[in-house]
């Protein structure tokens, strides 16, 4: 028996697809890329924003025109948290949500048994331990990992329907967490990226240390895993996919500067550079919090990677505010700016604001956004230049090794004389930054 898989979103669905691969391989399947012909398909499903709501609708139908009789199973956010939208398209047989992804493997064999179609969507209140069983051996990737640390957010940001999907926070055991990382580390990783829907929320719930033995402990919330993971012995690196600074502050991030495995990389989401914005958001800081935190990063790094997300067009932004934005870009010198435009999302606080920004503003200054961050970014990149830095070479093609410097500047070097590209994969190789090129930069061995 064959399935693919199709997977939208967050870096969490990555991970979890991963994990539901890994148990239908174990259930004897086979699993093949989403463009074959499978018996079974599997969509993890995203519903940040209607246009993944959407896409998600497109890969059912899509699933089941590639193979009219297979099973087309969905799982994930949209399902969550619109199951009998889901229900009612026919081609979809089986539908379930966030909390059972791992008893997908059974519904599957109980549909083909059946015949029948299956409904199995956990309510919210429902949604209130950490459930994902076993720990991932393997990735599609050949040197990063992600594991996932956590589960769920209780921001509930004006404009958010994930806490809705994804349910309260509930972190994963830390020795499991240290020994998936190892067991990754053994296999040949060598960078192992830290994910979950709000990292940085991890180990916060109330008698969480006395839960796990930790109640000694000096660290607290994401501390106690980079703490453990620091410790492991071999060569690799951690990354955090991100933090929030409605939960860190600049006190906070100064104390993980300390450990010398962790990249002085940071995805931190600001959203908007407007506090009359944030506030009507619902974030629970100031620009000028913000930028304190970023001013921490840079006295520890000169080059430290700062990427971000902005909103543009949230009910009640001015023109002023948006300005306020791309000042925000300038002074923070981003890395990268993932640029959004406000999604209007029924359930949500933001759904019913008055002032909704029309369409064509919300284009012009997503346009507009997405300048700024292009000119911030080649900034950025030009005072990386002569700069020694360290790749993880991912790629190989054409002489040509790519990677990804500490920092997160995806580079481009030519492979050392005499070298075989195929056998660096997977290796830490030094090199001095050179010019701007394509998406990052290009670097030359250092010598």
């Amino acid at each position: 028996m064959k399935v693919a898989f199709h997977t939208l979103g967050c870096k969490v669905n990555q991970y979890e697809t991963e994990a539901m691969a890994g148990q239908f391989r174990g259930a004897g399947f086979e699993v093949v890329p989403e463009e074959e012909r499978a018996d079974c398909y599997v969509i993890n499903s995203c519903t940040v924003t209607n246009i993944a709501d959407r896409k998600t609708r497109q890969f059912i139908r899509r699933a089941k025109a590639t193979n009219p009789d297979a099973l087309v199973c969905v799982t994930g956010c949209y399902s969550q948290v619109e199951p009998e939208t889901v229900w009612n398209m026919p081609e979809a047989d089986i539908v379930t949500g966030t909390g059972n992804k791992n008893d997908l493997v059974s519904m599957v064999l109980q549909a083909m048994n059946s015949g029948e179609r299956i409904k199995d969507v956990l309510p919210y209140d429902a949604l209130c331990e950490y459930r994902d069983r076993g720990i991932i051996t393997s990735m599609e990737g050949r040197v990063r990992a992600f594991i996932k640390i956590e589960e769920g957010c209780d921001r509930f940001c004006a404009y958010c329907l994930i806490p809705y999907a994804r349910g309260r926070v509930r972190s994963r055991d830390p020795k499991e967490i240290v020994e998936e990382a190892r067991t990754l580390i053994s296999k040949g990783f060598r960078e192992i990226v830290l994910t979950g829907i709000n990292t940085a929320l991890y180990g916060t719930e109330e008698g969480f240390k006395e839960k796990f033995g930790l109640a000694d402990s000096d660290e607290t919330g994401i501390e106690i895993i980079i703490h453990m993971l620091d410790k492991l012995p071999g060569n690799f690196r951690i990354r955090l996919s991100s933090l929030e600074p409605t939960v860190v502050d600049r006190d906070y991030v100064k104390r993980l500067m300390k450990y010398r495995k962790l990249t002085p990389h940071l995805h931190l989401s600001i959203q908007s550079g407007s506090d009359h914005v944030l506030r009507s958001m619902g974030r629970r800081y100031t620009a000028e919090d913000y930028l304190k935190i970023v001013k921490v990063l840079r006295d520890h790094d000169e080059g430290y990677g700062v990427t971000t997300d902005i909103i543009v067009g949230f009910p009640g932004e001015t023109e002023e505010d948006f300005l306020d934005s791309l000042e925000m870009c300038t002074k923070a010198e981003f890395l990268k700016v993932h640029a959004f435009k406000y999604s209007r999302r029924k359930g949500t606080r933001a759904y019913d604001m008055d002032d909704q920004v029309p369409g064509p503003v919300k284009n012009q200054r997503s346009e507009k956004l997405m300048e700024k961050g292009e000119e911030v970014r080649k900034t950025f990149l030009s005072k990386e230049t002569g700069r020694t830095r360290t790749i993880l070479v991912e790629e190989a093609e054409g002489g040509y090794l790519t990677g990804y410097t500490e920092n997160y500047v995806r580079t481009y070097v030519k492979c050392p004389d005499g070298a075989d590209p195929e056998s660096l994969i997977g290796q830490f190789i030094k090199v001095v930054m050179k010019d701007l090129y394509l998406d990052g930069m290009t670097a030359e061995p250092e010598e």
